[in-house]
């Protein structure tokens, strides 16, 4: 079996240079995540963010600074003050109200703003959050981050389907990539939409095909929890 740093060293070189690979590290212990930034992960992602990434940002001392801490599980709102000091980028936004609650604590934290992304329910699952796969939805929730002072929108990210076959994600990465093209026009001066995040192990290659330009993967690095 090959370690951690081969696996994503060998799919670092297989997707385009102008992706983004995000090193998803749920459940994984900070040896493996400091073996994976000393094979030249930029990005790490964490689900949780009490207690796992807490203890796990603190645990890996200087070399955590090496990368961008990308929160892409759902943020409660009663973890926000333990998340903002440790995430650099919070890919999870699914409502105007938690953005606004981000926003108020932004300051506490020592931060002048924190980089966002709004994220899509492109399935109109009952069981994943994120906006309804609208225009509609989407102009509402820019114009309201738009307005936040603390919050820099960067891009949109979706979920799709955790497993199965990777072909049945596609539609979900059509529609997130669409509303992202539609997007631009909505953006305030203060924000951009560059950032477009969607693919898992099971199904990054179709959504690169489908415009990805970030991709959060655990699984084909790390290998099964």
């Amino acid at each position: 079996m090959r370690e951690p740093a081969e696996k994503f060293r060998q799919i670092r070189d297989s997707i385009p240079e102008e992706v983004d690979l995000v090193v998803a590290s749920k459940g994984r212990s900070p040896e493996e995540v400091e073996e994976v930034i000393g094979a030249g992960a930029k990005f790490i992602g964490e689900n949780y963010t009490s207690p796992e990434a807490v203890e796990k940002y603190q645990e890996l001392g200087e070399i955590r600074e090496k990368v961008s801490w990308e929160l892409i599980g759902h943020l409660q709102k009663n973890d926000i003050n333990k998340a903002l000091p440790i995430f650099d980028r919070v890919q999870t936004v699914e409502s105007v109200s938690k953005a606004k609650h981000i926003d108020k604590r932004v300051e506490k934290a020592g931060k002048e703003v924190v980089p966002v992304l709004i994220e899509v329910n492109s399935g109109n699952e009952e069981n994943k959050y994120g906006i309804e796969p609208t225009e509609e939805a989407l102009k509402k929730t820019i114009d309201g981050i738009g307005e936040l002072s603390h919050l820099r929108l960067e891009g949109l990210m979706t979920m799709g389907p955790y497993e199965g076959n990777p072909e049945d994600a596609r539609p979900y990465f059509e529609v997130t990539r669409k509303l992202f093209e539609v997007g631009e026009k909505y953006v305030k001066e203060k924000d951009r939409m560059e950032v477009l995040s969607m693919g898992m192990s099971n199904s990054y290659r179709v959504a690169i095909e489908e415009g990805a330009n970030m991709v959060r993967i655990g699984t084909k690095i790390f290998g099964p929890r």
